[in-house]
């Protein structure tokens, strides 16, 4: 089958339909083919992010937010069940539906703000680890924060292997901080019964009611509503109804399990708070270090605070995953911008420790609780500019079709944004007046209001906008206007340097370079010698191994010269690119020939890589014989 040309068009081009549906009978077979993408957004709910919230909420007013956390789920289910209905029916992601809706400028600032929640929890996820790995092995918080960078080479080997195997990877560091907490959960051993009260609704005061604010800011994340709507494009489906609404069934069987399971592990770290600190007395649990500490003094085991540990560094480390491929998204969604993963995870990672080394080396290591606060409320701020968008496109009947949610969906996923940005808007006011009063300083204070005020602009925009213009499509074409092709005189390859470097892949180098000769043919063979004497001296020398590379090279000058063809030959030193590049430009060739050398990834560090250096360094066409 070929290729399909519009492939890199598509959300997560590298992996868009790579996973293969079972066709057999076995029904749970097919049901497994669709598990997996929901894992991935599982992880960025119960991040080190979300641990602070829960472990105040539970020493402070014991199991009474415990339904705050179920509700929190609930909308979880809900907002991801939309997602997942967007990217499988209309096969584009969250911010591909964004770019073809709002003007140009709005999605700019869109996609800044994405990118922002996307580093604002990526800090969170760094700080998470860095504490892990300073609670467990004594290693100094700011070494922890640029340890985690090595994490970043982790993530390129797991793209690697593929979604499948990246899939499993998650699940398995989900099952260990599950496990984690079970273990936590037989040590602590809580009354049941006193848990079960803290699923009926009630807010002990106005503290419980902020903290409960954030439980809900910090549980459902922007950059999973992204992410969600194209990791399920991942599946190769049929585009008949059946197929889609079975594909729609079977992704919240997933998202159903995945943020449950996630639930259970937040209430785990509650009802542990809860258990352990509030019923003793202790109150004023929030800090990650401080619950560590208080865990083997109120448990009288060193194992408690250990699995904390062991759980907070694999949330973290897990979560990391997921906001690499969010940050892929966005990029491209709104940007139609596709650079390289690796330095995509670069940028998105460096974006978290900045910040993170800068607070520790001013302000000192008290600083990072707060700091990891401060994440959360950024996630908070951006929450809504997600949400609003994708109930507008699933809400769509002329772009949904058949599978448009119903209107009592319609009503209740609104009712869940009203009450995800009322609760923001006052998040994110509360911490503004903090700022405000704490630091007293005009121009900040002036900042900070101009910032507020605008963002509430650009809210009640990303609302109206795609109701004021609902039958106006903005078309953005992702190639300039096609033209008539046209073409001067067929370019022929008069004169054509060819590279060699005295192994097997020179024999289909000349193969190539004979059969697009003509009788006009000039050929300039080079050879670069990189002996020990040349790297010394970085330019020609009379050694050994320049003299044999020159008898051997006029052999094959030799070899064109008996065929009648015109036939120059070049020695190069030290350099492999700059040589060959400079010899193109000085016999101002028309083609450059080279052999691939045949090896890739360690070995290109290793003995060097010179093929896609050359491509970049030279004008003319390249062919690279394999």
């Amino acid at each position: 089958m070929s290729k399909d040309p519009y492939q890199h068009e598509k959300s997560l081009s590298d992996v868009h339909e790579s996973v293969e549906i079972s066709k057999g009978k076995s029904k749970i077979k097919k049901i497994l083919s669709f598990f997996g993408p929901a894992y991935l957004i599982s992880v960025g709910y119960m991040d080190p992010g979300n641990w602070a919230t829960d472990l105040a909420g539970g020493s402070q007013f014991g199991y009474a937010l415990l339904w705050v956390l179920l509700m929190s789920n609930i909308m979880a289910l809900l907002l991801q069940s939309l997602c997942t209905r967007l990217g499988i029916v209309r096969r584009k992601d969250l911010a591909q539906c964004n770019r073809e809706t709002y003007p140009k400028r709005m999605n700019f600032v869109l996609y800044i703000l994405a990118e922002i929640a996307i580093a604002a929890c990526d800090l969170a996820e760094v700080l998470g680890m860095a504490i892990g790995l300073n609670l467990l092995f004594g290693i100094d918080i700011l070494w922890g924060v640029l340890i985690s960078f090595a994490d970043t080479f982790l993530i390129m080997y797991l793209q690697k292997l593929g979604m499948r195997k990246m899939e499993l990877f998650i699940i398995g560091l989900i099952t260990m901080i599950g496990l984690c907490f079970m273990v936590e959960m037989f040590l602590v051993q809580p009354d049941f019964g006193e848990v079960m009260t803290g699923f009926i609704p009630s807010l002990p005061n106005s503290a419980a009611l902020y903290i409960a604010i954030g439980i809900i800011g910090a549980t459902v994340m922007p950059h999973n509503l992204y992410l969600h709507s194209a990791l399920v494009q991942t599946r190769k489906i049929d585009r008949d109804d059946h197929s889609i609404r079975k594909a729609l069934k079977y992704n919240f069987f997933d998202s159903a399990i995945a943020l449950n399971l996630a639930f259970l592990v937040n209430a785990a770290i509650l009802i542990l708070a809860s258990a352990a600190f509030h019923k003793n007395g202790m109150h004023d649990v929030a800090d990650l270090e401080d619950a560590y500490h208080l865990l083997g003094k109120t448990l009288g085991t060193d194992l408690a605070p250990k699995l904390f540990a062991v759980a907070l560094i694999l949330a973290g480390q897990s979560s990391t995953v997921t906001g690499t491929l969010a940050g892929q998204i966005v990029m491209e969604g709104y940007l139609r911008l596709r650079i390289s993963p690796t330095l995509r995870r670069i940028i998105t990672r460096l974006l978290a420790i900045i910040p993170a080394v800068l607070v520790i080396l001013i302000a000192g290591e008290s600083q990072v609780g707060s700091l990891l606060i401060f994440s959360q409320v950024i996630l908070s701020m951006q929450l809504a500019f997600a949400v609003i968008p994708l109930i507008h496109f699933v809400s769509d009947k002329e772009k949904m079709g058949n599978f448009v949610i119903k209107p009592y969906m319609q009503i209740l996923a609104w009712l869940i944004a009203i009450i995800i940005a009322v609760l923001n808007i006052k998040l994110v006011y509360e911490e503004i007046s903090t700022w405000i009063i704490k630091y007293d300083v005009l121009w900040l204070t002036i900042l900070l209001i101009l910032g507020a005020a605008g963002m509430i602009v650009l809210l009640i925009m990303t609302f109206i906008y795609p109701i004021l213009h609902k039958n106006r499509a903005i078309v953005l074409d992702v190639h300039p206007p096609f033209e008539d092709l046209k073409f001067d005189e067929p370019i022929s390859f008069n004169k054509v340097v060819l590279a060699l470097d005295y192994s097997t892949s020179d024999t289909k180098a000349v193969q190539y370079a004979l059969s697009i000769a003509n009788t006009n043919s000039h050929f300039i063979l080079v050879h670069i010698v990189e002996s020990a004497g040349v790297k010394y001296t970085g330019e020609s020398t009379d050694d050994l191994e320049s003299r044999q590379d020159l008898e051997r090279l006029e052999k094959y000058a030799h070899f064109f010269s008996d065929r009648a063809y015109q036939v120059n030959f070049e020695l190069g030193y030290n350099n492999r690119v700059a040589s060959i590049a400079k010899i193109c430009e000085q016999y101002a060739a028309d083609l450059l020939i080279v052999g691939s050398h045949g090896h890739t990834g360690v070995k290109d560090f290793v003995f060097g890589e010179t093929v896609n250096k050359l491509r970049h360094a030279v004008k003319i066409p390249v062919f690279i014989a394999q």
